[in-house]
């Protein structure tokens, strides 16, 4: 079985598409959108883009489905969230009807799939034990161990900080695919990851920046300006995010 694993669209359609337009040719037996498709600012067309594939993908739910739902349904939000982060969730929920939503109200939150070679491969969006967790490459192996206790799996796929990288705690191989719309990396472009019997491909396509800039710009997401400028034409250092997310680890 060969595996694409795409986490943390956030809307970005035009990165979304040129992955897709790759995989063409790489002709996975399963794509896995490993969650946050949503918020962002072509979150409809994202959706609508995926739901063509069929059978093709399976879903997991991320903490911008859970967030987006909550909000389309009226319900108060988590209190660690910001008010720019709501003013975005609640523009989002906007771009929903129902069917969409129960759409995403569906997704699950773990998938478990068998590579040949590789093992059981457990997909969540942060960890396994909620889709908020946060860790990075400088997380001690105390604390990453208590994300991981309990997992049969030999791998974990996971998301939710946008950082591609590797890692391992006990017998556990852990892989972040980063984020195909919203990357934190030392260079624009979607990031993804496939898996198959050969082994695990951390990948990077390329794509249209500029244009995709005006797409989002073009969009009426609320924070279409910045999300272009500095999520799309250039992003922040993977260097960067380790640092920002260490210091919400601890406290500061």
């Amino acid at each position: 079985m060969k595996i694409a694993a795409l986490y943390d669209i956030h809307g970005n359609l035009p990165a979304l598409n040129v992955v897709l337009e790759e995989l063409e040719d790489v002709q996975p037996d399963v794509i896995v959108v490993g969650g946050d498709v949503v918020p962002g600012p072509m979150l409809r067309q994202s959706l609508d883009r995926l739901a063509q594939l069929g059978d093709l993908v399976r879903f997991i739910r991320g903490n911008g489905e859970r967030d987006v739902v909550t909000a389309f349904d009226g319900l108060p939000f988590d209190p660690i969230l910001g008010e720019q982060v709501r003013e975005t969730i609640r523009w989002s929920a906007r771009q929903l009807e129902q069917s969409r939503r129960d759409f995403l109200a569906r997704w699950p939150e773990q998938l478990t799939l068998h590579v040949e070679g590789l093992g059981n491969i457990l997909f969540c969006h942060a960890t396994p034990r909620n889709d908020m967790d946060i860790f990075t490459p400088n997380t001690p192996q105390e604390r990453l161990k208590s994300f991981f206790s309990g997992v049969e799996a030999q791998i974990v796929v996971c998301g939710h900080t946008h950082i591609q990288f590797e890692m391992r705690t006990g017998s556990v191989r852990i892989l972040n695919a980063g984020s195909v719309g919203m990357p934190y990396a030392d260079r624009p472009g979607a990031y993804w990851l496939l898996l198959d019997p050969q082994g695990v491909e951390f990948r990077r396509t390329e794509y249209d920046l500029e244009a995709a800039a005006q797409q989002v710009r073009e969009s009426g997401y609320p924070q279409a300006q910045e999300f272009a400028a500095e999520n799309v034409l250039k992003v922040p250092t993977a260097t960067e995010a380790i640092e920002y997310f260490e210091r919400m680890a601890a406290g500061n």
